[in-house]
């Protein structure tokens, strides 16, 4: 059975991005993204693997990833309309008719969506955000990795939105780095 993870990046206050869904790189340097692109190489997009000399495309832990209509507008914003092209590309929109060539969109439930995943063949699932995905899927996640920076945005887009509905996940791992910035890493239970 395929796995979902919930791979994210966060401010120390709980933010992924700014209230425009900006995003500012701000400690993700040094150790921290030594470690990103030696374990999560596939989670980087193809507009940024350029600057960070990325040039090797192995997938070691995903080859599929679920995104909302948000973070894909965000990729194409960046130029990136196709942003991970080495993994099967799904984008959860009732209303996004026209996508990127690469990429296939979800109209329906996106739990339904994703419990079809799971069985099948493959690697890994990565679900790439935004929010409101994140809240509808909560229930499905079998691991929640979140990279949290050593900033404080004040205001952004929150790591989930949904009810309250606690949803209770077991430490697995975590660790410190250098630049400031941890990995927690956390499984269902």
């Amino acid at each position: 059975m395929r796995l979902l993870t919930y791979l994210v990046g966060r401010s120390a206050d709980g933010f992924t991005a700014g209230p425009d869904r900006q995003c500012d790189p701000f400690g993700f340097d040094g150790d921290l993204k030594a470690a990103v692109l030696a374990e999560y190489l596939e989670t980087v997009p193809g507009h940024a693997r350029r600057p960070l000399g990325v040039v090797s495309t192995a997938n070691r832990w995903f080859d599929t990833v679920v995104m909302g209509r948000g973070v894909s507008e965000s990729a194409r914003a960046a130029g990136a309309d196709s942003p991970n092209l080495w993994l099967r590309q799904y984008v959860v929109s009732s209303s996004l008719k026209r996508p990127a060539s690469g990429v296939d969109v979800v109209a329906g439930d996106p739990a339904e969506f994703v419990r079809g995943l799971k069985p099948r063949p493959g690697m890994g699932i990565w679900l790439c955000g935004g929010p409101v995905l994140a809240g509808r899927l909560l229930r499905g996640f079998d691991k929640l990795v979140v990279h949290r920076r050593p900033v404080v945005s004040g205001a952004g887009v929150p790591l989930f939105h949904a009810a309250f509905d606690p949803a209770a996940f077991t430490l697995t791992d975590f660790r410190v780095f250098a630049t400031g910035a941890t990995v927690t890493t956390y499984t269902k239970q």
